[in-house]
């Protein structure tokens, strides 16, 4: 988690595009999102890759959900319904996460936020590249620091 100037512990409401999963989070979470560019996230986003985090034990989901587990240590979620995305998450061998990665578009809260973070900068796709102040990582910076990555996909 983020230092506490840049966490709210205000409860936020959020949805899907059909609106038959709502997901809550109760307890401390991010308030300014993170970006990926590498491969795995454009084909699964179609560009971009956009989250903020929250305590797994902050999140509340209701409704159906479909996870796919993407790598030997993340899953993705989306809506079965609408094919809204709702998380990434890093799992434990038990498949539970410690925290969420959500999708900051579910929750009109996150408007405003502003970008933390960008990884992968050296694979974005050109349409998709972002200006500002904010901490930056190429590809192998990135995995210098998670070895756990087993590296971006072609």
């Amino acid at each position: 988690m983020t230092p506490a100037a840049h966490a709210s512990a205000e409860a936020l409401t959020g949805h899907c595009l059909c609106g038959a999963v709502t997901i809550t989070v109760a307890g401390r979470h991010e308030t300014r999102v993170g970006a990926c560019h590498c491969r795995m996230c454009q084909r699964w986003t179609g560009g971009l890759f956009l989250c903020f985090s929250a305590e797994a034990a902050a999140v509340t989901v209701s409704g159906p959900v479909a996870r796919y587990r993407s790598s030997s240590f993340a899953e993705r979620a989306f809506c079965p319904q609408c094919g809204t995305h709702l998380w990434f998450n890093d799992v434990d061998e038990g498949g539970e996460p410690s925290e969420y990665e959500l999708m900051p578009g579910l929750f009109n809260a996150a408007h405003d936020w502003p970008l933390r973070s960008e990884i992968y900068v050296d694979r974005a796709m050109a349409c998709v590249r972002l200006s500002g102040d904010h901490r930056r990582k190429t590809r192998a910076e990135y995995e210098a620091d998670n070895p756990f990555v087993a590296g971006d996909m072609a």
